[in-house]
């Protein structure tokens, strides 16, 4: 067994894998000669004992209608075996249970243990949820949401069984209601839903216990990304600016000059040799007062240039016919491309530009936020988030490209690989320009020479590391994140 987060924010090992709820269903019917119901239920059990610690209050457990029921009332029996005072809801009406739960509850019985129907009403050291557990895929109603709402509310320490009682262990996705936990036990591995959309709301300090099995991890479908996953070339004292790489970044139409500046900031920081900044905008600034080592030049010029060794489409691009013309120009270079924002969106309008992306030899890298995965999958942005793992391996597949869906939990996926799940960053991201930055700092390790899929994954965990580095969640601007993860590449 191994804790691996505090409450307000989950870090697992760096690959630590990620399993669907079919893997896990795989995987226990491979072992289903072994008592893991037992084993579930006395982990449980455990970490409930270590939360109350010597507090002395009773401990209230919710059981449902199935399988995450029978490990509920398995910790019950231990933890009323060690004097822990405990009161176990169960529905009897509700569906027969499967047969190692209703193995469980009768032991629970035969220990001398009682149901009841309803909670009752009483202050608790703590509540165990014992609901619903993997498999949930409809919302839940009636008095299971009634007991969900009130465990809400009772300002009382939640211990969540596998997964927080209506929270889809794939995607996410809150089914009607959910128990918003303060630690979570999840067996046998790690499950993306607690670690992307709604689940870092919900799961709060989250404990893997393998259940005592020895697992293949290379068979993960996914893993976890939390730190580093290529480190850079090495630098030679023999080198001059354009042994590290030139980077052209095309956008700032007019009004959005800002995104297309944030974006050459971040790539001029975080080690590119030159930057180029074109400007859709005809009113190319002069210069930039804050970053003046930007070359800023007019989109025109930047793409004649015959140098570069990868370009940025998109930060300000805007979805005008000149913006259209420069993205279709930008794709025909034959350089390695990050595709972000408005030139997203245009793709997305064209089926030629979808077909031509497709065809592009060079590395290409999406970014797409959710809205942007919409316009390119030709489905609405719920459907986009409800299905997070999926939707960034369909767009890799697509195109052949290598994608994060941002957002908490931001998911990368590439062809023929392993996806990933982000766990750096946190909610102060949410402002504008944070994908410009993003955008320059998958271009500058381009353009050093790192691999497309290490770029992407170094720098969508450099970004959210650098957030976390700057100690707010409120306020945080994105441009602030460039200095600090400046700070964090130079400090490996």
């Amino acid at each position: 067994t191994a804790t691996v987060n505090d409450e307000m924010n989950i870090s697992l090992p760096h690959q630590t894998p990620l399993w669907l709820t079919s893997d896990i269903r795989r995987i226990e019917q491979a072992h289903s000669h072994l008592p893991l119901m037992e084993r579930a239920g006395l982990a449980t059990a455990q970490l409930a004992r270590s939360i109350v610690a010597d507090g002395g209050k009773p401990i209230l457990i919710v059981a449902g209608p199935g399988n995450n029921g029978g490990d509920a009332f398995v910790a019950a029996r231990y933890l009323r075996q060690w004097f822990h005072a405990v009161s176990v809801v169960f529905a009897h009406d509700a569906a027969p249970l499967p047969r190692d739960a209703a193995h469980a509850f009768e032991q629970w019985r035969a220990a001398g243990g009682e149901t009841c129907v309803t909670p009752p009403k009483r202050t608790w050291g703590l509540i165990i949820d014992g609901l619903f557990g993997i498999g949930l895929k409809r919302p839940i109603e009636g008095r299971y949401a009634d007991w969900i709402n009130a465990i809400n509310a009772s300002n009382t320490p939640v211990l969540a069984i596998d997964v927080p009682s209506g929270l889809d262990a794939d995607t996410g996705a809150v089914h009607g209601v959910c128990v918003r936990a303060t630690h979570t036990i999840t067996f046998i591995g790690a499950k993306p839903g607690l670690l992307t959309l709604d689940g870092p709301d919900h799961c709060g300090a989250l404990t893997i216990d393998d259940l005592q099995l020895a697992l293949d991890n290379t068979a993960a479908p996914g893993s976890v990304l939390n730190d580093f996953s290529a480190e850079l070339p090495a630098r030679k004292k023999n080198s001059h600016k354009g042994t590290h790489g030139s980077v052209g970044i095309i956008g700032g139409a007019q009004g959005m000059s800002g995104a297309a500046l944030l974006a050459g900031r971040a790539a001029q920081k975080l080690g590119a040799g030159r930057v180029y900044v074109g400007f859709v905008n005809d009113n190319v600034p002069a210069f930039d007062p804050n970053q003046p080592e930007l070359m800023l030049k007019s989109a025109d010029d930047v793409l004649k240039l015959d140098h570069l060794s990868c370009l940025a489409v998109g930060p300000g691009l805007g979805t005008s016919t000149e913006a259209a013309f420069y993205l279709n120009w930008a794709m025909e270079k034959n350089l390695p491309l990050v595709i972000d924002a408005d030139a997203l969106n245009l793709i997305a309008l064209s089926e030629a530009r979808k077909i031509q992306l497709k065809q592009i030899l060079t590395p290409k890298i999406l970014t797409p936020h959710p809205a942007e995965a919409a316009r390119l999958l030709g489905i609405s942005t719920r459907e986009v988030q409800t299905q997070r793992i999926i939707n960034p391996n369909t767009l890799a597949h697509t195109f052949n490209a290598h994608v994060v869906l941002k957002g908490a939990g931001s998911v990368c996926a590439s062809p023929g690989v392993p996806w990933r799940i982000n766990m750096s960053g946190n909610p102060g991201m949410a402002t504008a320009g944070m994908g410009d930055v993003l955008t320059g700092i998958i271009a500058a390790l381009l353009a050093q020479g790192m691999d497309a899929r290490d770029a992407l994954d170094t720098a969508v965990w450099l970004h959210g590391a650098a957030a976390d580095a700057c100690g707010v969640t409120a306020g945080l601007t994105a441009s602030e994140t460039i200095d600090a993860a400046r700070k964090i590449m130079n400090s490996r």
